[in-house]
Order: structure tokens, then sequence, then C-alpha cells
């Protein structure tokens, strides 16, 4: 079945001066589907997300949203748009009502319409009995799910999420992805940006990590694990200062591993068996830990460095 796209760029490319903060990239991203673009600090997600957002021009390359080139007819693509920045920039002396009437209005909704979707808005976020209160006094994550309310008040098509969880508790993260899953039940084309690799793996439906402006690769998360990565890893520590001197001796036990600053990982069929050679060779680790490989495992691969270092 033919998926209908509602963005696509070819060869897009973004520079300042001398520097490509986007490198002739090309994506399509579905209707209905959770796109997330994965990648450190610097690898151009926010760039790519500002030019689909109609709010940077594009150096060069080809780019659609909704079937219009956004240097052309950016005011009707943001129409069509909610974007949830990386930072609130709610008016903390209003109240939550007051902060949802007012951004509808401006984007010139009628009275009746704005009051009817507020209610609905409020139920969504989780904040009916915060409705009078002001803006300053809510918690991070109560901020976060009303800045997403506020994005949604026009009904657009496209939601566009930079970072979404930066700075939440667990808890608050945990709240907010609830309220994610729910929009895409409803259709919503969800675009998120993130570094974070259980939020791209819980959220997304594909993934198209980046580093320094390039794609390394786009896949389902599960299909990136199972392209790039081996199906167990086995987490060893031998102190900091010790990591280094003995991996040596433990490369010669497993296809791939890689010397991390804090830790050792070692990609095996079975971390268990992997141990206890190690053990054999007379190598205690302090601490051990066998997991599933994991959306970090494949941008290890694919970039030689950790995403959180």
């Amino acid at each position: 079945m033919h998926k209908e796209s509602l963005i696509q760029a070819k060869g897009l490319t973004k520079l300042y001066g001398d520097f490509a903060a986007v490198k002739g990239i090309d994506f399509s991203v579905h209707k209905g589907e959770s796109f997330g673009f994965l990648g450190p600090n610097g690898a151009g997600k926010s760039t790519t997300m500002r030019i689909i957002a109609a709010t940077l021009t594009r150096t060069s390359g080809e780019i659609s949203i909704l079937g219009k080139d956004p240097a052309e007819r950016g005011p009707e693509i943001r129409a069509h748009l909610g974007v949830v920045p990386q930072q609130d920039n709610l008016d903390q002396a209003l109240t939550v009502t007051d902060n949802l009437y007012i951004y509808g209005r401006y984007f010139g909704l009628s009275r009746k319409f704005i009051r009817a979707k507020i209610e609905e808005l409020l139920d969504f976020a989780q904040l009916v009995e915060k409705r009078d209160v002001k803006v300053e006094t809510l918690s991070g994550g109560m901020k976060r799910r009303l800045t997403i309310a506020r994005a949604l008040i026009s009904e657009p098509e496209i939601l566009m999420l930079d970072e979404p969880t930066t700075g939440l508790d667990p808890q608050a993260r945990h709240i907010l992805w609830d309220r994610l899953f729910r929009l895409k039940e409803q259709g919503v084309t969800l675009l998120i940006t993130t570094h974070y690799m259980d939020e791209a793996e819980q959220l997304c439906d594909r993934l198209m990590v980046m580093d320094k402006g390039s794609i390394m690769a786009e896949d389902s998360p599960s299909g990136l694990i199972k392209k790039y990565s081996t199906k167990e890893v086995l987490e060893v520590r031998f102190g900091s200062d010790k990591n280094a001197e003995v991996s040596p001796q433990l490369s010669t036990l497993c296809e791939r591993m890689e010397v991390l600053p804090d830790r050792i990982l070692m990609y095996a069929d079975d971390a268990e068996l992997l141990l206890e050679e190690i053990r054999k060779k007379g190598l205690h680790p302090v601490t051990s830990l066998v997991r599933r490989s994991s959306l970090e495992d494949v941008f290890l691969r694919l970039t030689g460095r950790s995403l959180v270092e």
C-alpha cells in the first residue's frame, strides 16, 4: 500500500559560511507516522527541523512540506504545523487557560472554537484542575504538557517536537510519552528530535540517525538494532584506570568490543557465556551487566562514539 508523504527532502543542505550544518540529506515522512531524528548536539537535527517548520531557509536541495515549498509558501505551511520548541516559551504571568486562548486567537480561530478546544486540550494534558493558575506555578512536566496542548490548538497535521523531555524527571517523561502515544492513535504525524535512546525506541516508528550533518542510517528502531548490532551485550567495568589495560585480553573473546571511558561493551550471541570466559582468564570485573542490544550500540557502531558521552 502506498503511503502518503507529507514531507519529502532531496539533497537538503544548510551552510553557515564554510560550515555545513546539514549535508545533502534525503528523507521522507509519511502521514500518520512518528518519525525521529536521533543524534548528539550538533548533528543537524534542530537545523533540519527549522527548515521543515519554514523558519529557516535552506542553502540548496529540495524540500516539500504538505506539497508546498517552504521558501515560497512558508505562512501556509506554518498554519498546518504544531511546534513544540526545546525551551518552553509560555507566558509565565498568564493562566493556563489564557495561554491557550491567546495562542488560538493568534491563529485567527473563532472564540467559540477555541473555548471548546481548550476544554478538550486541558483534559488531554491533565491540566483541568490547573486551568486558572498562573503558568509560573506549574512543574516542568506540566509546562511541557501545556506547551504541547498549545501547539495542538489549531489541529495541526504535523506536530514537531524538539527534544520534548529534556530536563524532565522519569515520571514526567512517561506521562508525556503517554500523551504522545494518544496523538499517534488519533493519526497525528509526529516529528521528534531526541538524544535519548529509550525515547526514540518507545515513540518512533522510523528513525533517522544523524551525525555531523549527515544521515548515518534510517529504519525502524528494531530494524536498526537488527542490522547494526548483535543480540546481546555484556557491559563490564574494571575501574576507569584498568579498562584500557585489560581490554587487549578481552578483544579475542568476542567479535566486537567498544572501550568507553567508564565501561567496556562486548557484543556476543551469548553474553552469560562470555562472562564465564572472562572469569576463566582470571579477570574479575567490578560490575557486569548482560542486556539486549540497544540504539546506543547502533550509534556506537555507526559513529564510533557514545551518544551520551
